[in-house]
């Protein structure tokens, strides 16, 4: 029985990697003769722990790593991330031709499996040219929601395409989106020179890919999913939600830390606690850390909070030491209603009975798996693209407690969310009044649905399977 072997080439950050590598494994468990081969490209200058412990989950696919690849400079990272992520794939095309090459001249060789196809991260969006100089069907792999990619599908519309985004802009009409759509919560990079010109240039090659595939279901985004029907849009395959459900502990210091935070939510009541955490980037001013420690007391609340504080000289850095931002006898008097970590065990925390409301950056993983566990969610977006989650979740779903979109993390004094709305939000989630957590839940069901056989998400999967043989 000969074999279909798929390519991907993955960012190897942990949020990029862990839904594309969830996807290539439910290619393998839906239909054996499926076989993939990973390329990783060092692409940022370090590789995490996460990153390791995501291989090392995956044992029947082949991971390849890529040397001697050409880096463009670092400051540019700093800047503008999305510019070094599309100016990095356009000097690596040739490497990734010739290792594509050579895969597919060892698999005519073995006459066992044939290679299929090129899938390719939507940030390395130009390393599709090395499929089509090798006349090999390359799709896209979109970690972003629908909504995400029919923002940027418009880009390559505007009458003045060259020019980044202004504050002072109009509000932007989205295909899928039923009210306009704020300039304030676009992605920084389409604000800035270098990052609009590399998702302009992911706006236009979408349009030579064969197929865009998207974590997300069809239920969730309805109205976005069916604005990609029609016209020259490629074809569209919703294949989500893809979690990384099996993340273990790196060290042992995280395993104990893990131990001491379930053993806790055990001991609370069934849907009595609120969770914070805000991502491998999410950290605070001391500020604006004692306002959210003054709204959590106001609450009245049981939570778990997984903090990290910005260093006073470098914002970009964390530290652990918390005990000069909280406020004076914070600790004393929510002893045995809240606990403080630093890192946390994001998935097995939302999966525990005793987590009623999660306050969250709203990166698209974390929206996913909160959906999966029913777990309502506050939005407190920080950076990346994780305003528009916001404003979808709010807004356009319905499936969001709001308490500020323009939360987006700034060192004045304006842009600190009080303690008072904090307090508020919180409240609102946990009672259940507003209907969310009704809303939320039966979301949750119908992810659920999706991705076992029958469901949207499981057919679209064995639709793309189908286009490789």
């Amino acid at each position: 029985m000969k074999k279909a072997e798929l390519i991907f080439v993955p960012l190897t950050g942990t949020s990029h990697l862990a839904p594309t590598v969830a996807f290539a494994s439910h290619l393998m468990d839906i239909d054996d003769r499926i076989s993939i081969t990973v390329l990783l490209m060092k692409v940022l200058p370090f590789v995490s722990s996460m990153t390791e412990s995501i291989v090392a989950s995956h044992p029947r696919i082949r991971f390849v790593d890529v040397p001697q690849l050409d880096y463009p400079p670092v400051q540019l990272l700093r800047t503008s991330p999305e510019g070094y992520f599309s100016v990095f794939s356009e000097k690596n095309i040739p490497h990734v031709r010739n290792f594509v090459r050579d895969i597919i001249v060892s698999s005519d060789s073995s006459s066992s499996s044939s290679v299929t196809g090129l899938v390719v991260d939507l940030l390395l969006i130009p390393l599709i040219d090395a499929a089509i100089e090798l006349n090999l069907p390359c799709y896209t792999f979109s970690p972003f929601s629908a909504g995400f990619v029919s923002l940027l599908l418009t880009l390559s519309t505007r009458d003045d395409d060259d020019h980044e985004f202004q504050y002072s802009d109009s509000d932007l009409i989205v295909p899928g989106f039923v009210n306009p759509v704020p300039v304030s919560v676009l992605v920084p990079a389409l604000l800035n020179k270098d990052g609009y010109i590399a998702y302009l240039k992911v706006s236009k090659k979408l349009m030579n890919v064969k197929g865009m595939i998207l974590n997300t279901f069809s239920e969730l985004e309805p109205n976005s999913v069916n604005s990609f029907s029609g016209g020259q849009n490629p074809t569209v395959y919703t294949v989500g939600p893809l979690l990384h459900l099996n993340g273990q502990p790196n060290s042992d210091l995280e395993k104990a830390d893990r131990q001491k935070i379930l053993k806790w939510l055990d001991y609370q009541p069934e849907t009595s606690v609120v969770f914070l955490c805000f991502g491998t980037a999410g950290n605070f001013s001391p500020a604006q850390v004692k306002e959210m420690a003054t709204g959590l007391e106001q609450s009245e609340c049981r939570f778990l909070w997984s903090l990290r504080v910005s260093s006073p000289h470098d914002r970009r850095s964390t530290t652990t030491n918390n005990d000069d931002v909280l406020p004076e006898g914070f600790m004393e008097r929510i002893r045995g209603r809240g606990m403080i970590c630093g890192w946390a065990p994001q998935v097995e925390v939302l999966a525990h009975k005793a987590i009623g409301g999660f306050v969250s950056h709203c990166g698209w993983n974390s929206v996913l798996e909160s959906l999966w566990y029913g777990v309502p969610i506050v939005p407190w977006p920080l950076y990346s693209e994780q305003q528009f989650n916001a404003l979808t979740l709010v807004k356009e779903l319905g499936l969001s407690v709001e308490m500020r979109l323009d939360s987006r993390r700034k060192d004045d004094g304006d842009h600190i969310v009080a303690a008072d709305e904090i307090a508020r939000a919180v409240r609102c989630a946990m009672d259940g009044v507003s209907g969310i957590r009704k809303k939320v839940k039966e979301m949750s069901e119908i992810a659920r649905k999706s991705m076992l056989q029958g469901g949207s998400s499981f057919d679209s999967i064995t639709q793309f399977i189908d286009m490789n043989f």
